[in-house]
């Protein structure tokens, strides 16, 4: 039995992510038809959507990631701070627009009271009872219980009251702790990220988890990656946790423009739908595979749903983190685009909540 044959057996124990990592070997093609067989024994042709905003509040950060392009620093030194008021403005916009989420990522802000992220929740919750707010990652969490010396528990519960319905899976980037110490010294590390998450789930929440890729790491730190998150999703459902869990994985293309880590290249088109077509044969037990289009772009995005991604995200209406390193995405997406290039590809766009329950299904494929 060879390495690919094993892997889709799922006999894969005792094999580290260095012979793993020779899956990469396999012809892109080959590894397209295993990938797109398992995305389509789960969802057929239908590629989700949502209707989504990012709202990114503020870029004035305490850390200095070097792969960071969005906070502000010598590389960008454009430092804004928006008010409670103003988020919750942008909110209602967006949800008299059709908005069914919001997802708010910030930087690590060195002066902001633990009470106003639990005021701001409240009162966007208040305002728009039925948006769901996917909010705060693993690394802001972490930094929320070291600022005002809180245990986790406390500050998650804190953010759950105040209105965060999900988390979303930043703050991951890669979890091998050599390339980690390079990226991001200092901001939470692969065992509090894990942490973070595993709290979040025994609560019952869902949550996703990304990992960026393309910069300085090799392909086994990516596996390596990939197979620690399908043992958390295990050790989840041994324990019999029927609610919480992760969502979705999502493969984030490293912008190389506008930060301190110097990546001379781009990863190809082909490893790039190599590594998502290796996260759905390796991922089997986390159930959505997210091709991001905010990274990837549009074009290849879509494409990466035949090598085994069955999303795209959503319209974004506003994006902030990727297009400050590069990224062709910042003001979104329309819906009706987003439905006709589904549609173009092939595919049958369907449009889903932030838990991944269908909306509606446009089954009109062209």
């Amino acid at each position: 039995m060879d390495l690919l044959e094993k892997v889709i057996s799922d006999d894969i124990e005792g094999i580290d992510s260095k012979e793993l990592a020779k899956l990469y070997d396999y012809d892109l093609f080959t590894l397209g038809d295993v990938a797109d067989s398992l995305r389509q024994k789960y969802y057929g042709k239908k590629v989700f959507f949502n209707m989504n905003r990012h709202i990114n509040p503020t870029n004035i950060c305490a850390d200095v990631c070097k792969f960071c392009a969005f906070s502000a620093s010598r590389k960008n030194p454009n430092p804004y701070d928006m008010s409670i008021q103003q988020v919750v403005d942008e909110c209602v916009s967006a949800y008299k627009r059709g908005a069914k989420e919001v997802h708010i990522v910030a930087a690590h802000h060195p002066h902001h009271e633990y009470k106003h992220y639990l005021d701001m929740f409240a009162t966007i919750k208040q305002n728009t009872p039925f948006l769901h707010i996917k909010a705060m990652g693993a690394a802001e969490v972490d930094y929320l219980t070291r600022k005002f010396d809180l245990p986790l528990e406390q500050v998650l519960n804190d953010l759950a009251e105040a209105g965060v319905d999900s988390l979303p899976g930043g703050g991951a980037e890669i979890f091998d702790e050599k390339i980690r110490k390079i990226l991001c010294h200092g901001k939470a590390d692969s065992k509090r990220w894990f942490e973070v998450h595993k709290k979040w789930h025994s609560m019952g929440r869902m949550s996703n988890a990304t990992m960026l890729f393309g910069h300085i790491e090799e392909r086994h730190h990516r596996i390596d990656h990939i197979l620690r998150l399908k043992k958390a999703q295990t050790s989840l459902e041994q324990a019999n946790n029927k609610q919480g869990g992760f969502n979705a994985f999502i493969p984030l293309l490293y912008q190389r423009y506008n930060n301190f880590l110097k990546v001379k290249k781009s990863p190809s088109g082909q490893e790039i739908l190599k590594t998502i077509a290796i996260a759905r044969i390796l991922l089997t037990n986390i159930p959505h595979i997210k091709a991001y289009w905010a990274s990837l772009s549009l074009n290849l995005a879509l494409v990466a749903q035949e090598f085994g991604a069955n999303d795209m995200d959503g319209t974004i209406e506003n994006e902030s983190i990727q297009s400050a390193g590069g990224a062709k995405s910042k003001h979104g997406i329309s819906k009706e685009e987003m439905i006709y290039q589904i549609k173009n590809a092939g595919f049958i766009p369907v449009e889903r909540d932030s838990l991944y329950n269908e909306l509606q299904v446009y089954e009109d494929v062209s």
